[in-house]
């Protein structure tokens, strides 16, 4: 007994002493199902991971002014490629984690049936979206209302939020009726957490892929590369799903 004890002892010893901290920029679109997908991983494997949310165009600028990230989750799938021209992430380790919806949403119950409707309607005071320039999100809102012919009447009631996390709270708070948000930030298990909302159709905006890629301060951190493995694995994507993510 005492020497199965040492031996429990020893490789307990043996995973603190390989385990790392892995410093993550992650859109925050994907803030939600990143920190449930933390908690597995450092579960599994002793590593522990520091989350960043925030707008993926800004972590370009972040990480190519010498920002310590070590893995980049983007909004997007150029963010990450642009990276890999620069020599700033590891060139083929680009991979798809997820592929993002985008909705319309409000946190009054029956507000928004049809959101096409709504939006063509008019009758609110703003419409909350993502800045179009940094966040792929907000490109897709401004798509979408392009596709629906209905942007040039409704600038003047549109805010803007940083990221997407921001544009969300701007919703919730109250000082925008309605936003384009991230379905992941108001969809849970196949339905929504509360309010209104209208899941925009995929073939009006640009597809969301959401590309992650291993930074070049992290080209021999195995624990780094064991996030991006796990990224795609089975239990990964089945927390994305949950969250209305596509593959």
């Amino acid at each position: 007994m005492k020497q199965q004890w040492i031996g429990v002892v020893c490789l307990w010893v043996s995973s603190l002493a390989t385990a790392a901290e892995v410093k993550v920029a992650v859109a925050a679109n994907f803030a939600a199902p990143m920190k449930e997908i933390a908690a597995v991983f450092e579960s599994r494997t002793g590593h522990k991971l520091v989350l960043t949310p925030g707008a993926s165009g800004k972590f370009f600028a972040q990480i190519t002014n010498g920002a310590p990230f070590e893995v980049f989750l983007s909004a997007d799938d150029e963010t990450p490629a642009r990276l890999e021209k620069l020599g700033k992430a590891v060139a083929g380790s680009r991979v798809t984690y997820a592929i993002g919806r985008l909705a319309l949403w409000s946190p009054k119950a029956g507000w928004i049936n049809e959101g096409s409707d709504t939006l063509k309607r008019g009758d609110f005071r703003f419409l909350s979206i993502a800045n179009p320039k940094v966040a792929p999100y907000g490109l897709a809102a401004v798509q979408t209302m392009q596709k629906l012919g209905v942007l040039t009447t409704l600038e003047p009631k549109v805010v803007q939020g940083e990221n997407i996390a921001q544009t969300h709270q701007f919703v919730v708070t109250g000082n925008a009726d309605l936003g384009f948000v991230a379905l992941s930030q108001v969809w849970h298990n196949g339905q929504l957490k509360s309010g209104s909302g209208w899941v925009v159709p995929e073939s009006f905006h640009d597809e969301l892929r959401q590309d992650a890629v291993l930074l070049e301060t992290a080209r021999n951190s195995e624990a780094a590369k064991a996030l991006m493995n796990f990224l795609t694995s089975e239990k990964a994507k089945e927390i994305m799903v949950a969250y209305g993510y596509k593959h």
